[in-house]
Parts: C-alpha cells; structure tokens; sequence
C-alpha cells in the first residue's frame, strides 16, 4: 500500500501538468475525461466579449488574466431562440458574451505535433452551440487529433448589417459578425494550439448545415483560406440557394437592417445598442423565427459571392471531403397533411419553373401519385441542400486536389417516445449523420442497433483518416476512391461501399436554371 501511494504522488504532479497550458492570453488549468486519456479545456475565451459597443464589431482581443483560469465548465452559449428541437447546449447560461471554444487533446504526449480538427455547428445562423453533447470531441481525441469547438454569434447579434454600422466600419461592411467570429477562433488555434499538442499547419476545418455552409464561405474568404490546410462540409454550401434563399447583398442586408431597427424604435445606433439582449432576440424571433438574418457580400469577409470566388479559382486550393444525406428533408412530403400527387406536382414545376418546366418533369417525373410524393421528396432535398453542395463539390475538382463524396445512408431509429405514432425510421434526415460521424450515439434517445454502432465507428474512422492524411482510407475500411478522378461516391451504411454516382440530371438541371435565370 505504502509503494502504491508513493506511485501515486509521484504521478500526480505530471497529471497536473499535462491539464494546465500557457497560451497567449494566460494560463489554463483544464480536467480530464472519465478514463483520463483525454485532456478537455473548457470555456477558452478566444476574442473579447462583444458586447456593449463591440456589440456588432469585429471580434476583438482577449484581454489577458493571470494566475490559472480554470476551464472545466463551459462557456455560455450564444443568445438565440428555441428555433429547432435537436439542439441541446450544455452551457450553464445564454448571453452575448459567448467567444468561446472546447479543446479535446489526447493525455498521452506524441512523439510529434497532432492534426488539428475545427468544428463550425448548423442551426441556420441562427442557433447552436459548440457545446451540443453530440459534438464532443472525445472519440477524435482517441484517434489523435486535437478538437477544437467554437461558438460564434447568430441571428441578429451576428448577421445584423445597417448603413450606420457600414459607415462606422473601416472596411465599410457591416454583418457577417458570426463568420468573423470563425476566422478569430482560426487565427487562435494557429497561435495557440501547439500548446494543446496540435500542429497549426495541419488544420482541418469542418461542419454541418449552417456550419458547412460556413466552411465554403472560409476556403472563399480572403481573410480566411490560408488558416487550414484540409475541409470538411456536411450536407450545404454557398452556391445556388438554400433553401430557395441566395446570397444577400450589403445593401439588402442594410436595408433590412434599417427597416429591423424602424421597427423596435431604434433610430440610431446608439440606441440599438442600448437596447437589451431580450429586447433585440424577441423582436428578431418575430422575424421568420429568428432566421431572418443571414450572411452577406460585404466586400470585406467576401469580395463577391462565394460561387464566384470559385469560380476564378480564388479559393483555398485544399482536400475536400463533402457530401449530404440521402433524405435531407424528405420528411417535409412524406408526413404533410396534404401530400402531392401527380396534378399538383405538376403544376407547381410548372409554376417554379416556368420555360425550363418540361426539363425539370424529365428529372423529377410524375407519371402516378407515388412518383410525384418521390419526386417531390427528391426535389424538396435538391433545392434545400443538396444541390449546392453537389455544386461545391464539382467546382472544387477542379483546383486537382483531392475530392472525396459521401451519401450518408444509414435510416436512423426514431426514440423510443415516437414509437406510438407507427414511424419507425426518420430516414437518413438533415443532421442525423452528426452522433455517427462524433461517435455520440448516446447523445441521442433512439432505438440505436448495434449496427448503428458500426457505422458510427466507421465514419468515425474515415473523418479521423482524412483529418490526419487528407484520404479518409485506412485499414479494415471499404475503399473510398477520389471522386474528382473516378466520380465514384462512398455510401455510407452498416455495409459501407463506393457506387458510382447518381442523379447527375437532376443536379446539371438545377444548375442550368440557375445559369440561365440568375437562381433558382
């Protein structure tokens, strides 16, 4: 017993000092998971909090503190409303005051600096949380890779632009505040992750929805597309529409900001930020739920739009791995009130589509009344999500560097809680690939299989592969080709496999109407 408590104390002091890290504002003293085999830094300030008149100013420096900050808890979770269901934060309160990331990092020293993987949450700019339980980034962590989770402002605390705020600019943009927030977080993990372990020139950057979104807009971004070396998008892309929405210009941007402003009183800017957090996040959620605020061109975070930024190959010339979900939201016709049929169908393709409708009948047809709830289905996904992921996808093969494709087709369980309503299977939904490709299926109540388990550590493995080489291939794994060279896409279920892909009429279509009538 004696020789054990000497063990003991003798390795507490190396326990202790693999949890504490200087960095550039201060000393962290971080925990330990349950197992001890990964170090978690909660609750890291990377920029000052914006609040007061840094509300709605570019993301300043984090002002220095001394002695050990602790970070075993996490920061606050930005403000926004209950806009969707799935979205947990674990953060012990709500507040503007939310520049805050998580670092995972193995316990273990390397014989060398880690990969470096940096996760953007979805919540259509307007809601998430770095702190969601089903991003944690302990499995990575496992595979040795430094997680690094980062919140950045939404909805009208980050997308807010108005003529005042342009004017008070330097570089005369306003909005965009929330993607500014990505790339300060992404010029800390440059300074500051080497202390964590992590190699600051092997950054992977990642995320989902809004957060894939995100990570076009970054590799496009002229502020940004030097800070990583490797991408990851997962189901949306600035290109086409989203969702029938396109890019918005400053100046709609501004002019919705002013009329935004009329509309809670607020004549100047002064008095818009003298207005409370409550005050401004209840108005906004009047406003299409909160989503009513959106990125911008404003000619500083994004000299033009995305889609022509690739276009004149201006973007960050990396690996991409990308794809979508096989029903996205299919959902959306499969369980409507009143379902399509081969009439109504019709006639809203040719109300959509005006001239180009014979064309889209021929990729989306509806001879019969199932054909039509299929085609709809397929088109609803299309013009959500799918089709400018697909587009990012094919002008980033392009650039020579390696291009890898995923469908992700696993059917999830519903929970158990849903079983009285006779639905068995959300199919393969927007955002059901996240407690698979994070290893987080307990996250989440469902009726998980261990088949579900299986593909959770499949996509698990590929994602870690691909952050660490850029190839997502490795043993025991189906081979995943390149699709820039094979256009092969990897299907992602209990039996993973490379098929090659489909649906390309559909995709060339969309795109062709776009070419021809500036949107969809």
């Amino acid at each position: 017993m004696k020789r054990l408590l000497m063990i003991a104390a003798a390795l507490a002091p190396c326990a202790m000092a693999a949890d504490i890290v200087k960095i550039d504002s201060g000393t962290l003293e971080g925990t330990v998971n349950a197992d001890s085999s990964v170090r978690i830094f909660r609750g890291v300030p990377f920029a000052a909090p914006p609040v007061g008149k840094l509300r709605w100013q570019p993301p300043q420096a984090v002002q220095p503190w001394s002695g050990a900050r602790k970070a075993d808890e996490f920061g606050a979770h930005c403000v926004q409303g209950k806009v969707f269901g799935d979205i947990n934060s674990r953060g012990k309160e709500m507040s503007e005051d939310c520049l805050y990331l998580t670092v995972w990092a193995p316990t273990k020293p390397a014989a060398k600096s880690l990969p470096v993987y940096v996760w953007f949450y979805g919540g259509g700019f307007a809601a998430g949380s770095g702190d969601e339980p089903r991003y944690d980034g302990e499995s990575f962590a496992r595979r040795d890779i430094v997680v690094v989770n980062v919140n950045y402002r939404l909805g009208v605390f980050g997308f807010f632009a108005c003529p005042e705020l342009s004017r008070e600019s330097e570089h005369k943009a306003s909005g965009n505040y929330g993607l500014l927030d990505q790339v300060a977080a992404l010029e800390w993990v440059r300074k500051n992750i080497a202390a964590f372990g992590g190699d600051s020139h092997r950054v992977t950057i990642g995320g989902e929805s809004a957060g894939s979104l995100s990570v076009s807009a970054l590799m496009a971004s002229p502020l940004s597309r030097d800070l990583f070396q490797q991408a990851v998008g997962e189901s949306g892309a600035f290109f086409g529409s989203v969702g029938g929405r396109g890019s918005n210009s400053l100046a709609e941007s501004e002019k919705q900001g002013a009329a935004f402003a009329a509309s809670i009183g607020a004549t100047s800017l002064a008095e818009l930020r003298a207005k409370s957090a409550d005050e401004l996040l209840s108005a906004a959620m009047k406003k299409n739920n909160g989503m009513a605020f959106w990125p911008n061109v404003d000619g500083y975070f994004l000299p033009s739009d995305v889609q022509s930024i690739f276009a004149q190959g201006k973007q960050s010339q990396v690996p991409l791995l990308a794809g979508w979900n096989a029903d996205e939201i299919r959902m959306s016709v499969t369980m409507a009130k009143e379902k399509p049929t081969a009439k109504t169908f019709l006639e809203r393709l040719r109300q959509q589509f005006q001239d180009h409708a014979d064309g889209a009948l021929k990729v989306y047809p509806a001879s019969t009344d199932e054909e039509a709830v299929r085609s709809a289905g397929d088109f609803a996904s299309d013009n959500f999500i799918v089709f400018g992921t697909w587009k990012w996808i094919e002008m980033q093969t392009r650039t020579g560097k390696p291009v890898y494709r995923f469908q992700f087709d696993r059917a999830v369980p519903v929970p158990e809680a849903m079983k009285s309503t006779g639905l068995k299977t959300f199919g393969a939904a927007h955002a059901t690939e996240l407690e698979y490709v994070f290893e987080m299926l307990q996250s989440k109540k469902a009726d998980w299989q261990p088949e579900d388990q299986k593909v959770a550590e499949t996509m698990n493995a590929y994602w870690a592969n691909f952050i660490r080489t850029g190839d997502p291939n490795g043993p025991g794994l189906a081979k995943w080709p390149n699709f820039a060279k094979t256009r092969e896409v990897m299907h992602i279920d209990t039996q993973s496999k490379a098929l090659p892909e489909e649906h390309r009429d559909r995709y060339e279509f969309l795109d062709s109407v776009q070419a021809s009538a500036g949107s969809m």
